[in-house]
This record gives structure tokens, C-alpha cells and sequence, in this order.
């Protein structure tokens, strides 16, 4: 009686192992870039104090040492992801790198306030290149959609980790000297350009540029956030904020004008008539005006009304962020089994729950009730936004994805800046502070909710990775099919 033989399992080749090392050190890189600009965007909060008693200078001086960061960053976003798909996201990645790792250390050893914002204004710059080229870096590394997908989720992980380590650090470090909040950004950006120079290079697309593009969107994304930073310090009335937001508008008008008609855009207009894109970016907006917005009017009240400490306050958001953390695989394998719709959806509905219930909250009620009400409010980023971001980079080609996860993150840090603004607004001009955060939770409940509703237009829960890349079913995206040539 013969036993049935089984075919031995083919040993992996070394170029397989090869492969596999690249797409690691690729990954590793696109990790410590997110990682390194998401903790420079809340390390310098806590540090404000020590840097003033450091350097000097007035309230507004300060205020532009956190501004000047994200305004940068928020204007250039859309052009460093056009302009990463046309040098390469390993070129633009590393060039971004240099650059912010260069004004980090110019940071450190600003000798007054005018250099200290003047750096850091460098610095969004490079954090601005980094964001689109370190999710390009990811799609380029891991063409199979299952692989890219739990990839993107260890990218998330350290977008939470950074967001939870840096007001910790910052205050830690602060106790010693302020000056290495910036330092610490040496090593790790030097780390990530070792991964990726063991990553394999992307390729190059000489494709004429679109100045015309990328000059006007950076005047629009730069003013609209201009003005959203002013409107929240001085009022929507102010002349400059008018002057912001009437730039903003008339250089929003030239670019859609120069994409519409202009021989090689910016922003393929293809891109901007996909579904998924859409959704996708209008999702993110949703969320991180729902975060950033809760997070910057909570402070406020918890401190005002409620006489928290900073560090009281700090606590408070420690659970939401500690558990998003931990969402990013779970959420991963839920996708996988159940397609990106369901934690999508449940995700940004699940926020809009959470804000309900902050705005139902009266005035004494219990400060873990509020911490509790949070946590739903944070963990829609692993659970709607991971999914999200992998359904955007499906959605497009890989010489594509710079550009668009440029509009998708340029949403976002709108999204952000405007919350802060109007919801800043709102309670300065409500009868009391409570009904000035009941209205901005209620407007960031709908928001969620909407962007929720409009997951459920897409058409199926999109799961890629079980889908062939080649064949029929790839020439159904219309923007694939617009670039296969």
C-alpha cells in the first residue's frame, strides 16, 4: 500500500530573500519618516514654556514656532506628492529627509526665536515631501494589496506611537534642554536614509512639470491655512485672514483651471473623478477635523472650565491614543476577512457616537466619562483610517499614488485647520464656553457621519489582494486603465 506523495515546497530563492529584505528596509524607512514628522507635530507643544524662557519672545512668536510648521507642511503637501511621482519616491523621500534633518538640527541650535521659526519652516518642508514619498515608498514596495495593506497598518502604528510619545517626551526632555526635542530627530532620520538606501530605487518619469500647478496650489493651500491659523487668533473679520482666504480662492481657481485645460497636470482630472479617491479624501478631512478639533476645544475646557493642569489634560488623552496603537493589526485582519467598508464605516460612525456623546455630557459630569468618550473619537484613525489610506493606494496606479496620497493628506491638514479655527471661533463667541464645545462637537458629529454614509456609495467592499492584477478586472478602474499607456 503506497502512501500518496506530496510535492516538496519550493525553497525560497535568494532573490526572493532579497526581495523580501528590500521591501522590509523600504517599509522601515516610510515607518521612521511618518513616525519622526507626525512626533515633531506635537513634541514643541509642552516645550513652549522652556523655549520662552530660553529665547523670548511674545505669544505670537510662539504661536509660529507650532504654525509655521503646519503651514508649510499643509501647503506643499500637493506638490511634493506630484513631484514625488515624477522623481521617484526613493529620490523624493531622501531629499526630504536631508532637508528636514538638516533644519532639525538648525532648530537645536537656533540662536533666537526668528531663526527657531525660520527652521521650522524648513522643517515642514521636508515633512511636507516626506508623507506622499513615504506612502509611494510603501506601494512600490509591496505590490500585492494583502502585503501592502498590514504594511500601511505598521505605518499607522507609528503615526499613533508619535502622537502618543510626543507631549510625553517633549515635557521629559524640556526638563533637561528643549534643544533635544530637536536633536533626537538626527538619528532617526539618519537611520531611515540607511533603509532606504537598501531599498530599491524607484524609477524616474520624465514628465514635464505643471508650474502653473504647482505654484497656484501652493498659494491656495497656503493661504487657506494661513488664514485658518489667524482666524483662530484674531477672527474670521481681520484683514489679513480676508486677505488669506480671497488668495486662497483666486489661486484655487488658476490651478482647477490648469488642470482642466493644461496638456500635463498636476492632478490628473481622472484622479479627481474616482469614487474611492473622493470618498477617500473626503473621509480624511472628516476625521482629522473631528480629531484635531475635539482634541484643541477639550483642552481648552478641560483647563478653563474644569481648572485641569496641562499635564491633567495631557493624561486624559493617554488612553485614546494608547489604544489606537493596538487597533492597526486587528483592524488589518478585519479588513481582509470582511473587505475595507465595514471597518471603515464602523469606524467613523463609532466617532460620531463618541462626539454625541461628549455633547450630551453635562457640565459636571465625571472626567472619566469625558476620557471615555474620547476613546472612539481616536480609534477611528486605525479603524477608518488605515483602511482608507489602503483603499486609496488600490485605487490608483503606483505612479499615481504620490499625487494622490498628496490630496488625500492636503484634505487632512485642512481638515485640521480649519476645525481649530472655526471651533476656536464658536467658543469665543457662544454665550458660554459649554454650548461653544457642545455646537463644535455636534458639526464634527455630522461631519464623521457623513463621510461614513458616503463609505457605504462604494460599490463593493473593495479587496483587491483577491482580485488577479491582471486581465479584465484591472482595466475597471478608470484611472488605471487612464495611465496603463
Amino acid at each position: 500500500m503506497s502512501t500518496p506523495s506530496t510535492a516538496p515546497r519550493a525553497a525560497p530563492t535568494a532573490d526572493t530573500d532579497q526581495r523580501r529584505n528590500s521591501a522590509t528596509n523600504a517599509l522601515g524607512a516610510a515607518v521612521l519618516g511618518f513616525f519622526v514628522i507626525t512626533f515633531d507635530a506635537f513634541v514643541v507643544n509642552v516645550a513652549l514654556p522652556a523655549i520662552h524662557d530660553d529665547l523670548g519672545g511674545g505669544i505670537s512668536g510662539l504661536q509660529w514656532v507650532l504654525d509655521g510648521y503646519t503651514l508649510m507642511f499643509a501647503a506643499l503637501l500637493l506638490s511634493a506628492g506630484a513631484i514625488s511621482d515624477r522623481a521617484g519616491a526613493h529620490r523624493a523621500f531622501a531629499r526630504g529627509m536631508t532637508v528636514f534633518v538638516l533644519a532639525s538640527a538648525a532648530c537645536g541650535l537656533a540662536p533666537n526665536l526668528g531663526v527657531l521659526i525660520a527652521a521650522r519652516l524648513v522643517q515642514g518642508v521636508g515633512a511636507a515631501t516626506i508623507m506622499p514619498a513615504s506612502l509611494s515608498v510603501i506601494r512600490e514596495a509591496f505590490p500585492d494589496s494583502a502585503r501592502r495593506a498590514r504594511a500601511i497598518a505598521v505605518w499607522t502604528i507609528a503615526g499613533s506611537v508619535a502622537a502618543t510619545l510626543g507631549p510625553i517626551l517633549g515635557g521629559a526632555f524640556s526638563l533637561a534642554d528643549w534643544r533635544l526635542i530637536f536633536f533626537i530627530n538626527l538619528p532617526i532620520g539618519a537611520t531611515a536614509l540607511v533603509l532606504l538606501s537598501r531599498a530599491p530605487r524607484s524609477p524616474r518619469r520624465d514628465r514635464p512639470i505643471d508650474l502653473t500647478g504647482l505654484i497656484s496650489a501652493g498659494l491656495a493651500m497656503g493661504g487657506l491655512t494661513y488664514g485658518a491659523i489667524e482666524a483662530g487668533a484674531r477672527g474670521f473679520s481681520a484683514p489679513e485672514v480676508l486677505a488669506a482666504f480671497a488668495i486662497a480662492a483666486i489661486a484655487l481657481a488658476v490651478f482647477a483651471t490648469a488642470q482642466a485645460r493644461g496638456t500635463h497636470p498636476m492632478v490628473p482630472p481622472s484622479l479627481l473623478r474616482s469614487r474611492p479617491v473622493l470618498i477617500a479624501s473626503g473621509s480624511g478631512f472628516a476625521f482629522t477635523a473631528g480629531l484635531s478639533g475635539t482634541i484643541f476645544i477639550s483642552s481648552l475646557y478641560l483647563q478653563q472650565q474644569r481648572h485641569l493642569s496641562a499635564l491633567a489634560v495631557g493624561l486624559m488623552f493617554v488612553p485614546m491614543t494608547f489604544l489606537s496603537a493596538f487597533l492597526s493589526v486587528p483592524t488589518t485582519r478585519l479588513a481582509e476577512r470582511f473587505g475595507p467598508k465595514a471597518p471603515i464605516v464602523g469606524g467613523l460612525t463609532l466617532m460620531g457616537a463618541g462626539l454625541a456623546m461628549l455633547a450630551a455630557l453635562p457640565a459636571s459630569a465625571p472626567l472619566w466619562l469625558t476620557a471615555l468618550g474620547l476613546i472612539p473619537v481616536g480609534i477611528c484613525g486605525p479603524l477608518a483610517m488605515q483602511p482608507t489610506t489602503a483603499v486609496l493606494l488600490d485605487s490608483v496606479p503606483a505612479h499615481s499614488s504620490g499625487v494622490a496620497s498628496g490630496v488625500f493628506n492636503t484634505c487632512r491638514q485642512i481638515g485640521g485647520a480649519l476645525a481649530v479655527a472655526v471651533f476656536g471661533a464658536l467658543l469665543s463667541r457662544s454665550s458660554t464656553v459649554l454650548n461653544g464645545l457642545r455646537i463644535s462637537l455636534v458639526i464634527a458629529m455630522v461631519l464623521a457621519l457623513t463621510a461614513a454614509a458616503a463609505n457605504l456609495l462604494l460599490t463593493d467592499p473593495l479587496r483587491p489582494h483577491l482580485v488577479p492584477l491582471a486581465g479584465p478586472a484591472r482595466t475597471q478602474n478608470p484611472i488605471i486603465s487612464a495611465h496603463e499607456e
